[in-house]
């Protein structure tokens, strides 16, 4: 019972938290790239001088703000944020056993998307 428990536990986790994560962010006008690259970038302070560590942080987040989703490069934000980093956390690469074509058979060369 506990063993059922805990799969079908993980197979929820794995399914809904990416998507509540996302929701998360959305309410703030972030995703997951966009959050990510502003986490980061505020980890690399250059100086102990309080202007420039501001202006810095002023950079860091005009720099993350174009990835959010009304931002200049939004589009890319988002669909990094969901085909990419969903994809990582659940370890899925997307490629269906339908999607994956076998070496030598099919339009292209190796492994791939059927399109």
């Amino acid at each position: 019972m506990t063993e059922w428990a805990s799969k079908k536990y993980n197979e929820y986790y794995t399914a809904y938290v990416p998507w509540l994560e996302d929701k998360y962010l959305a309410w703030f006008g972030e995703n997951k790239t966009s959050y990510t690259a502003k986490e980061q970038l505020d980890k690399t302070k250059l100086t102990n001088d309080p202007s420039l560590n501001a202006t810095q942080d002023g950079i860091n987040t005009g720099v993350s703000g174009q990835l959010k989703s009304g931002g200049l490069l939004g589009g890319v934000g988002d669909i990094v944020s969901k085909e990419g980093v969903n994809r990582a956390e659940r370890g899925d690469s997307g490629l269906g056993e339908k999607e994956v074509v076998e070496e030598g058979k099919g339009k292209g060369k190796g492994k791939g998307w059927l399109g």
